[in-house]
């Protein structure tokens, strides 16, 4: 099975016309980047000598991005806290273009940070600052109302899923029910804990550690990489499927057809922070751009290719996408063979 860089070129070109909801946990990321020059006297641990620190936007806001870097727009459901960490987490968000406008503040809970402490370009410790309780039932009823409010104006769905509590068994069932009530594309980024109950989605999009355990199949070859991926599509009743393997690329499992295997874009990984992020992003973009499940998957790989090769969260652009997916045709064809097999 090959692929045609002029038809990827022409679903690039329609990216940018669509409106895309994004619901879930909410982040900031902290990098603080320093150099190591000795360990400390206190302690046998590194002494990292901070030389300059960045604050970026993480988790479902971090897929907002990328929907914004890509030329669609985002528009982001979560909580954030009654804190100054909400208030830089607006002010990145201004600085975006992305609205706030379906943010809920839950003085119950503060906003999620990641500090993330890299010296010599890697990644010493990460220190997490955050509430993980299920969202109050008024907070609840706050953000279901705002989503009914607005699914009848947008194209997609995206689910981002970290575990926070936004993402409740009652959110994830009552926006699933209104997507596939008003045919509207629902894809979800998964957590372990709440695996089960993404069911009749359009794309769910574990990483292969993910889709194992949530099988309770470790995925050591291709036997049970497929065992994994047929028997998550039947079980939980979703179109598809889209396995992220690392290095081994990505696997795409689709309803009534033979799952498609992906090569790895990547050329060299600095960083895997967001790459999931992207993934999801890029797919979910595509497909309102009217590409099928398997160019969708192509682009999403590109995206992750380039993501992993930046050093801290990033989000990825058109521009970005079609250089990485330069690199990979030649004579207009992809140059990596698609396997479509048992």
């Amino acid at each position: 099975m090959s692929l045609e860089i002029g038809n990827i070129e022409k679903i690039l070109n329609r990216i940018g016309r669509a409106r895309i909801l994004i619901v879930g946990d909410i982040m900031l990321d902290e990098y603080l980047f320093g150099k190591v020059d000795r360990i400390s006297p206190e302690a046998p641990v590194p002494v990292v000598e901070i030389t300059s620190t960045r604050l970026l936007l993480g988790g479902a806001a971090n897929v907002a991005a990328n929907i914004r870097a890509l030329g669609d727009e985002p528009l982001l459901m979560g909580t954030v806290g009654e804190d100054d960490a909400s208030i830089k987490l607006t002010q990145l968000l201004k600085q975006k273009k992305i609205s706030s406008d379906y943010i809920i503040n839950d003085k119950s809970r503060q906003t999620t940070i990641k500090t993330r402490i890299v010296a010599n370009s890697q990644q010493v410790v990460r220190a997490d600052r955050e509430d993980r309780h299920n969202l109050d039932p008024e907070i609840q009823k706050k953000l279901l109302n705002r989503f009914t409010a607005v699914v009848d104006n947008i194209n997609a769905v995206i689910i981002s899923d970290y575990g926070k509590g936004v993402i409740t068994p009652e959110v994830l069932e009552r926006v699933t029910d209104i997507c596939n009530e008003k045919g509207v594309y629902i894809a979800v980024d998964p957590k372990d804990t709440n695996f089960h109950r993404y069911r009749r989605v359009s794309l769910i999009t574990p990483n292969h550690h993910e889709a194992g355990f949530a099988y309770g199949r470790r995925i050591i070859n291709e036997q049970d990489l497929y065992a994994v991926g047929e028997g998550l599509l039947e079980k939980l009743e979703a179109q598809a499927i889209l396995i992220t393997r690392g290095a081994e690329g990505m696997s795409l499992f689709k309803k009534g057809d033979e799952p498609t295997h992906i090569p790895t874009f990547a050329r060299q990984v600095f960083d895997v922070t967001g790459a999931g992020d992207a993934v999801i992003a890029v797919f979910v973009s595509a497909v309102s751009a009217g590409a099928s499940l398997v160019e969708a998957s192509v682009i999403a790989n590109a995206g992750a290719g380039y993501t992993v090769g930046m050093i801290g969260t990033s989000t990825v652009t058109l521009e970005a996408l079609k250089n990485e997916l330069g690199h990979s045709f030649k004579n207009g064809k992809l140059m990596a063979a698609f396997e479509q097999t048992k």
